[in-house]
């Protein structure tokens, strides 16, 4: 164990809290619509931010780029497009089922599939060794908790029933709200593949001068940009449809674009503290520390989602139906992190 150790590991739970309350914001848009805020949360989080790191941290980096093969580029550019997708239907399933249910399902899963997929595509020998299986003994704990989720939020759509037109609408699409939690949850491990397959753009960056953390912007770039792709389509498609564009221009816009920007800035935060406190941790930062991580940002998302009356008005069937998952999908992302340490 490393001096740096514990700091690192305060560091990780920091980032754990930041990225479990970043989408809180939203919850307070008064005149925005959600592709209003998202919009301008994707273009800070996934264009602006990480390419002026890339532009400012990463020495020539269009040589870095020029260096490497074109396949090399196009496979962080792909899996970011699948990532971005998975993005944009993260921000959908934060308005249909809330904070804390998609924080915990997304992350689950997410783990499970960005430990799953690397491992069969790069050491599928690995899975009948202590690595795998440890990762396939989270899987029934991980079933376990999204079904336990699945009573918990339909308990809920039952017990708030009384409540306005608009919010019956919303928790109508709660079917819809869990499948596309799914779907992100299994496409957003991209974001890591994306990473696993720029080791020759960080490769190139260390040529030609970047640190050791600042040489990952160059793939930050590729990876976030391309994610923002579908970000703007998407959202671009709902102003046009809902004629929702025009209120960019409405009074009390500044107040909607602080928040979005508060948003992205958590967000990018997060990321850039747990890669920081990651590092500091030393050898079990991507096992323990990312352990840490993921079951900090979906106990603080339920902790945040409960506090901003998500499940206001459930029953104690309800409320024990919701602690029971966390906990299980708590176990699955411990257990299956542990696979890490061998």
């Amino acid at each position: 164990m490393n001096n740096h150790f514990w700091l690192g590991m305060a560091l990780i739970l920091v980032s754990g809290v930041m990225n479990g309350g970043f989408a809180l914001p939203m919850k307070y848009s008064r005149t925005w619509k959600w592709e209003n805020t998202w919009l301008v949360y994707s273009l800070v989080a996934l264009f602006l931010v990480p390419w002026t790191l890339a532009f400012g941290l990463v020495p020539g980096l269009l040589k870095v780029y020029a260096g490497v093969t074109l396949r090399t580029l196009l496979l962080p550019v792909l899996f970011g497009l699948l990532w971005g997708t998975a993005q944009a239907t993260f921000g959908i399933s934060l308005r249909l089922v809330g904070v804390a249910l998609t924080f915990a399902v997304v992350s689950g899963l997410a783990s499970l599939s960005g430990s799953l997929v690397p491992l069969l595509a790069f050491n599928p020998a690995d899975l009948f060794r202590p690595r795998g299986l440890l990762l396939l003994l989270s899987i029934p704990f991980l079933a376990v908790g999204l079904i336990l989720y699945a009573y918990a939020g339909r308990g809920r759509e039952k017990d708030q029933a009384t409540q306005d037109a608009d919010a019956s609408r919303l928790k109508g699409s709660f079917a819809t709200g869990m499948a596309l939690c799914v779907f992100t949850g299994i496409f957003g491990s991209s974001f890591n593949l994306g990473f696993a397959f720029g080791g020759d753009v960080i490769r190139a960056s260390l040529q030609q001068g970047a640190g050791s953390l600042t040489s990952t912007y160059a793939v930050w770039g590729l990876v976030l940009g391309a994610g923002f792709v579908p970000n703007l389509v998407y959202c671009v498609y709902l102003l046009v449809r809902n004629r929702t564009a025009n209120l960019f221009r409405q009074s009390g816009w500044p107040r909607e674009a602080i928040l979005a920007v508060a948003m992205a800035f958590t967000w990018v935060t997060a990321i850039l503290t747990y890669g920081i406190g990651a590092t500091l941790v030393g050898t079990y930062g991507t096992s323990i520390g990312f352990m840490l991580f993921i079951a900090s940002s979906i106990l603080f998302a339920n902790v945040f989602g409960l506090v901003s009356g998500e499940w206001k008005g459930t029953s104690s069937r309800t409320r024990k139906l919701l602690f029971a998952a966390v906990a299980f999908i708590l176990v699955a992302v411990m257990v299956l992190n542990l696979g890490g340490l061998f």
